[in-house]
Order: structure tokens, then sequence, then C-alpha cells
């Protein structure tokens, strides 16, 4: 039962890492340099890697490797903080440079932005 509990711990984090990988490939390039961050190509990186340690983490306990050792490594935490990171502190630093609603603009009534 407790290595269910750890196993979705796991998971919560690998759903993390991807939503913040997701989430940087959406933002344009020159948004990190405007918002006093590190480049998004090192970002990209980063977040690549914690994606992928956090697949082999969530896929371990398939081969019959227990949650527990594995959440206690250096790596899921490293990949998580990581994504936490990014989440936390470049996220809102960079919203205000994505485009939304197909690069029009902010909010937009029936007739165009208000």
């Amino acid at each position: 039962m407790l290595d269910y509990f750890f196993w979705l711990l796991l998971l919560i984090a690998f759903v993390m890492e991807i939503w913040a990988l997701v989430d940087a490939l959406t933002v344009p390039q020159g948004a990190f340099a405007a918002a006093s961050k590190q480049s998004k190509k090192l970002w990209m990186i980063i977040l690549i890697v914690a994606t992928v340690l956090g697949l082999a983490h969530v896929a371990a306990p398939a081969y019959g490797i227990r949650p527990i050792g594995l959440l206690l490594g250096i790596l899921p935490v490293a990949a998580f903080i990581a994504a936490a990171v990014y989440l936390a502190d470049v996220r809102p630093a960079v919203a205000p440079y994505k485009k939304r609603n197909g690069g029009r603009g902010g909010s937009s009534g029936p007739y165009g932005p208000w």
C-alpha cells in the first residue's frame, strides 16, 4: 500500500515535469532574455533531462524496483526541483511575453480587442 503512495508521488512529480517542459516549448525565445532569465536553450535541456529522469523513475516500479528507494534518491528530487523552479520562478516572469489568443493580445470581445 505504501509503495502505491510513493509511486503516486513519483507520478505527480513526472506530471509537473511534463507541464514545465510543454510550457517552456510555448514561450518565445526572446521572452527569457527580456525577463532576465537563463536562455530557452538551457531551460529546454534542463527540463528535457528532468522529464526523461521522471519517466524512468515512474516506469521503474514496473521492473520490480520499489518506489521508496527511487524517491529517496537524488535524481528524482533534482528533476522535481528543476521543474518546480521553472514553474515558480521562470514561468511567471516570461508569462507577459507569451502570445495568447493567436497573437491578438490580451482580452478580446466579440468584435475585437477592448
